[in-house]
C-alpha cells in the first residue's frame, strides 16, 4: 500500500464521518438557536427549556437518518473489504 493510497482510505473516513456528524448536529444547533432568540425574547432563562427540544430534535434525527448514516458506513466498509487485494498488490 502507497502512502497516497492510505492518505485517501483515511480522507474519504474523515469526509464520511464529518458528512454524519453534521447531519446530527445541525438540527440541534438550529433548535439552540431559536429556543435563544425566544428566551432572549421573552426573558426566560430556565436552561432545561433549551435543553430538552435539542435532545428531542436530535433523537428524531438520530432515528430518521439512522438507516441512511448506516448505510454509509456499510458501504464505506463494503467499498474497503472489497479493495484490499488492490491495496495489497
Amino acid at each position: 500500500m502507497t502512502p497516497e493510497v492510505a492518505i485517501d482510505i483515511v480522507r474519504e473516513a474523515i469526509f464520511l464521518i464529518l458528512t454524519l456528524v453534521t447531519l446530527i448536529l445541525v438540527p440541534g444547533l438550529i433548535v439552540g438557536l431559536m429556543v435563544s432568540v425566544f428566551q432572549a425574547a421573552t426573558s426566560i432563562n430556565e436552561q432545561t427549556m433549551s435543553f430538552l427540544p435539542k435532545l428531542l430534535v436530535t433523537l428524531f434525527v438520530i432515528i430518521a437518518a439512522g438507516p441512511y448514516m448506516m448505510q454509509q458506513i456499510m458501504d464505506f466498509s463494503e467499498r474497503l473489504y472489497r479493495n484490499i487485494p488492490l491495496y495489497i498488490g
